[in-house]
């Protein structure tokens, strides 16, 4: 039993959280941002690179319709429930929210009675989104130094670990355009790996 379980703790995949902090106006372009930048370094088919401002960064951008297309809805989701909860009086303990990208491989199935493939999950990043909500102008004016701050060096801790951690991506084997099926959830569960949405 115990054998099991650490074999189970084995498999669990490095995670990197990163700490997002916005206000109302901006929350929208620093999650987006993040999420380019993270697919940027793991996302596999060939890309022609481009950029996007966000704030007074140049961040990296993936064009490609599908993952743009998810990125936006989850992102459009996170930021109704943001919106949500600051409406119903949580402004004064902090809106937050948490989104999480998953990378997987197809492995086949290793029980005897069953054929075919399963995705394993190979990496997850974390988003651990905070809504500022500044009243004055010079409020505003400290948020948006925070805003920069944080976004700088969100996407520093991004480059650093997908250039540190390398060992852990599996062999492509694979002729597919993306070797790797993801996914973006909003609000995972922490017991295991949520609900599996939207996986291309």
């Amino acid at each position: 039993m115990l054998e099991s379980y650490v074999a189970m703790e084995q498999r669990r995949p490095p995670e990197y959280i990163i700490e997002v902090f916005a206000d109302q106006s901006c929350v929208k372009d620093v999650v987006r941002g993040i999420l380019h930048t993270i697919f940027f370094h793991r996302f596999f088919p060939s890309l022609r690179p481009r950029t996007r401002d966000v704030l007074d960064l140049c961040l990296p951008f993936v064009e490609e319709a599908e993952l743009e297309t998810m990125i936006e809805q989850r992102t459009a989701a996170l930021v109704r429930q943001l919106d949500t909860s600051s409406d119903m009086g949580m402004r004064n303990t902090g809106v937050r929210g948490l989104m999480a990208v998953e990378f997987f491989e197809k492995k086949r199935k290793k029980a005897w009675f069953t054929k075919g493939e399963e995705e394993v999950c190979w990496e997850r990043w974390t988003l651990d989104v905070t809504l500022a909500t500044p009243r004055t102008e010079s409020e505003r004016a400290k948020v948006r130094k925070a805003m920069e701050a944080m976004l700088l060096k969100a996407a520093m801790r991004i480059v650093t670990t997908v250039n540190t951690h390398k060992d852990h991506i599996p062999p492509i084997t694979t002729i597919d355009q993306n070797p790797f099926p993801y996914q973006i959830i909003i609000n995972p569960r922490d017991n295991g790996w949520g609900t599996r949405m939207g996986i291309f």
